[in-house]
């Protein structure tokens, strides 16, 4: 059925209808490209962000970790230091022990009853043997060590006393019965240990 016009008209028509639609096809083509292009930057956007958040998480730890680590060299260090100014005179005490047992062994040489019947020279030279014997002992002590004491009938302790004979007493058994070498300690550690009899009850 005609609608009255001219065939050419009606072919100009058709051609701008045919036009109008490849124009929206390609508007719409277009639209679909940039918005493609939007979410491939979106995703690359997360994606940078996250390698970014991540490599931020792995330094902050190396950095606590490197905080932590300083904090124990110098504890460490802190540490090694006080340990050499208590320590330091180690050697050289315990090169001095067998002096002070010495003048232990001179002193228990002379019983205490036959002290009084010693000459005035006799009882100068005990009195300056004494003498030498404390400031001895005063000497080591201004520099940390000390005498192990382990009295008759005290626990025996195998961190402080060297076990060297078990012997029958009036203590009872696993106590110290007597004692024959002082025992030494430089700090809290053991320069040398006392040589006890263990009582055997």
């Amino acid at each position: 059925m005609s609608d009255g016009r001219d065939p050419s008209e009606i072919q100009d028509d058709v051609e701008l209808s045919e036009a109008a639609q490849e124009m929206a096809d390609a508007m719409e083509a277009a639209a679909n490209e940039m918005d493609g292009k939007a979410s491939e930057d979106e995703i690359s956007m997360e994606q940078r962000f996250q390698m970014l958040a991540d490599e931020n998480a792995k330094l902050k730890d190396q950095v606590l970790r490197a905080h932590a680590e300083m904090d124990n060299i110098r504890k460490r260090a802190e540490r090694q230091v006080a340990d050499t100014r208590v320590y330091a005179v180690e050697k050289f005490a315990g090169d001095l022990l067998p002096v002070s047992d010495n003048f232990a062994r001179a002193l228990d040489a002379l019983p205490e009853g036959e002290r009084d019947g010693l000459s005035d020279a006799g009882k100068n030279l005990l009195v300056g043997v004494e003498a030498i014997q404390k400031e001895l002992h005063a000497a080591l002590a201004r520099h940390g060590v000390t005498a192990i004491h382990a009295e008759p009938g005290s626990d025996f302790d195998p961190n402080l006393h060297q076990a060297v004979s078990q012997i029958p007493s009036e203590h009872p058994s696993g106590k110290v019965a007597a004692t024959f070498q002082t025992g030494w300690k430089i700090g809290n550690r053991t320069l040398r240990a006392a040589m006890v009899a263990v009582s055997a009850g």
